[in-house]
């Protein structure tokens, strides 16, 4: 049965986890200011509808994987003393993971901009 309460406090329980990495996750903060200056620059050059498509999907792209990071290293943490090897491994790889989503985004955002920044 749908419950407004549960509803609400599931969104209570997600504002909190965004809280709780913008104020802890230095790198999910300057990503998130990517992110916004990226859609201050498409809003400025008025880019297309499939532009803002791509944009905004590479930045949301972007912004969960850090939060997936940030979850693999709360939870390697926890085991580390145990699993010290594969702890290290795995942090290492969600940040591989986490740089492949971020320079895509901005390999994407240079093809975005470059024909309005570099207008003839």
């Amino acid at each position: 049965m749908f419950s407004h309460f549960r509803l609400l406090q599931s969104f209570r329980y997600a504002l909190r986890g965004l809280i709780m990495v913008w104020r802890e996750e230095q790198n999910f903060r300057v990503q998130s200011f990517s992110a916004v200056a990226a859609f201050a620059l498409a809003w400025y050059f008025h880019i297309t509808r499939t532009e803002w498509f791509f944009l905004v999907l590479v930045s949301l792209i972007v912004l969960v994987l850090e939060l997936l990071n940030t979850i693999f290293e709360r939870f390697t943490d926890f085991f580390s003393p145990r699993l010290q090897h594969i702890a290290a491994t795995i942090k290492d790889v969600m940040a591989a993971a986490v740089l492949m989503a971020s320079l895509g985004a901005f390999v994407i955002g240079v093809l975005i901009f470059w024909p309005y920044i570099f207008r003839n």
